[in-house]
């Protein structure tokens, strides 16, 4: 089973109330940022809700030529 928590102060918190038996042994790894955002639970939307929809001018076809707008690719 596999928990999230973060450290502060040097100790390791377990993010939510789980229940261990005494003693038990564990092992822990340390998560990339985007590995945390994941295991955060939010969905992608969530996580960037407050920048979506915020572009303002763009081209009309800047979805499918967004290459050529920002590496000067070939339109498609």
């Amino acid at each position: 089973m596999v928990y999230t928590g973060h450290v502060k102060n040097g100790v390791i918190l377990v993010d939510g109330p789980i229940e261990l038996p005494e003693g038990a042994l564990i092992n822990f790894e340390i998560a990339s940022e985007s590995e945390a955002l994941t295991a955060s639970g939010l969905t992608f939307a969530e996580r960037f809700a407050e920048v979506m929809g915020k572009a303002q001018n763009l081209p009309e076809d800047a979805a499918e030529s967004h290459d050529h707008y920002l590496y000067g690719t070939p339109r498609k």
